[in-house]
C-alpha cells in the first residue's frame, strides 16, 4: 500500500498527540518528585524541558526567533 502525505501527516500528528500526552500526565503527577525531594538539579532539569518546549512553540507559533 502506498503512504500518501496526508497518511504521513496523520502518523505524526498522533506521534505529537502521544507525547504531548505523556508530558502532561507526568507534569500532572509534578515530573514523578515529592515536594520535600525537590533540589536545584530538579529545577535544572525542568528548565531545559521548558527551553525546549519553549523552541516548538516559538516555532509552532511564529514568535520569538521564528517571529515575522
Amino acid at each position: 500500500m502506498r503512504c500518501t502525505a496526508l497518511d504521513a501527516y496523520v502518523a505524526k500528528k498522533t506521534e505529537i498527540d502521544t507525547m504531548l500526552a505523556r508530558l502532561k500526565a507526568l507534569s500532572d503527577d509534578h515530573f514523578n518528585v515529592t515536594p520535600d525531594e525537590i533540589n536545584w538539579g530538579h529545577v535544572g532539569t525542568l528548565a531545559h524541558y521548558a527551553e525546549l518546549l519553549k523552541r516548538i512553540t516559538d516555532s509552532a507559533f511564529k514568535e520569538g526567533e521564528h517571529a515575522e
